[in-house]
């Protein structure tokens, strides 16, 4: 019998536990109605989103049972606080907390930052992490509605080399309708990168469907990640999906800048059916060992599962 690989998922990043679910279910950003209609395939209302919240809220013992089912030891959850440009924080840090806090063996805590609060904002993410063991900062431009170069992340990214933490931030097309997918080119990112080259910066759904261009930079610049979440692995090599440098240059020159993410919540699939999907893809097994928990591992400086 195959000995299973275990995995680190470093992007879940919501779970459906009852407190998070009660939270998110009131306080559900409007741009991001077209996540329903194209994910979800529902009506695309805050009322539709309640009623799914409603309808996957589970005990903490069903959560953790998802992850034992697909051999996840560690989950990354997080905030998304983009209150000024959103309208409202979808998920709050102290929610986040609570949940890492109940069990701080099985998830990785990263906070949100409105960072068009400027000062108080960074305090609040130096208190998160400083005080409270959260282990990075998410961010997402397309619901900021800056690109990531702007000046205005830059005390952000400071901090975050200051703290030696990672910064995990959307890069990649977004479904709104009221935002440009250009906000997740990974161009942006390159600027950043080449200002802060000691950052440790995740790029989340790894730049797609810009995703050559994320290779590059995942090899030009060493503290550069690429995170895989949100997509079904299962396309991951259909003709024409675009994934092709990733299959290539992530078993190569990049193997090990590459990270597992599910991203289970967003696309509505159990994480063992979507670690299904990734652990019958073509991949070298030292590479996917790599991929789904030694590099994680690596740039976290966490236990081997």
């Amino acid at each position: 019998m195959t000995e299973i690989v275990p995995a680190i998922d470093m992007w879940a990043p919501i779970v459906p536990a009852r407190d998070v679910m009660a939270y998110a279910a009131e306080h559900f950003p409007l741009p991001q109605l077209g996540y329903l209609r194209v994910f979800w395939k529902g009506e695309a209302s805050a009322e539709q989103f309640q009623r799914l919240c409603r309808a996957v809220a589970c005990d903490d013992a069903a959560v953790l049972a998802a992850l034992d089912a697909a051999h996840i030891t560690r989950a990354l959850i997080t905030g998304f606080d983009e209150a000024s440009t959103g309208g409202t924080t979808f998920i709050s840090n102290d929610v986040v907390a609570a949940v890492a806090a109940r069990h701080p063996d099985r998830f990785i805590a990263f906070a949100g930052a409105d960072i068009l609060r400027g000062s108080a904002a960074l305090r609040d993410v130096a208190n998160w992490i400083r005080q409270h063991g959260f282990r990075g900062l998410s961010l997402r431009p397309f619901m900021i509605d800056l690109p990531p170069d702007d000046r205005r992340y830059y005390p952000f990214y400071a901090l975050c080399v200051e703290l030696d933490v990672p910064v995990s931030i959307h890069a990649s097309a977004n479904w709104t309708t009221s935002r440009p997918s250009d906000l997740g080119h990974p161009r942006h990112f390159d600027h950043v990168a080449c200002d802060f080259p000691e950052l440790k910066l995740i790029l989340s759904h790894a730049g797609y469907p810009w995703v050559l261009e994320a290779c590059l930079l995942a090899w030009k610049h060493p503290n550069v990640y690429l995170e895989l979440a949100a997509h079904r692995p299962k396309y991951f090599t259909a003709p024409g999906a675009g994934w092709e440098p990733l299959l290539r240059y992530g078993q190569t020159t990049i193997q090990d800048k590459i990270l597992y993410g599910s991203g289970a919540f967003l696309i509505g699939r159990p994480p063992a059916e979507l670690l299904g999907e990734f652990r019958a893809l073509p991949i070298k097994p030292a590479v996917m060992e790599k991929w789904l928990w030694r590099n994680a591992a690596r740039l976290l400086g966490l236990a081997s599962p």
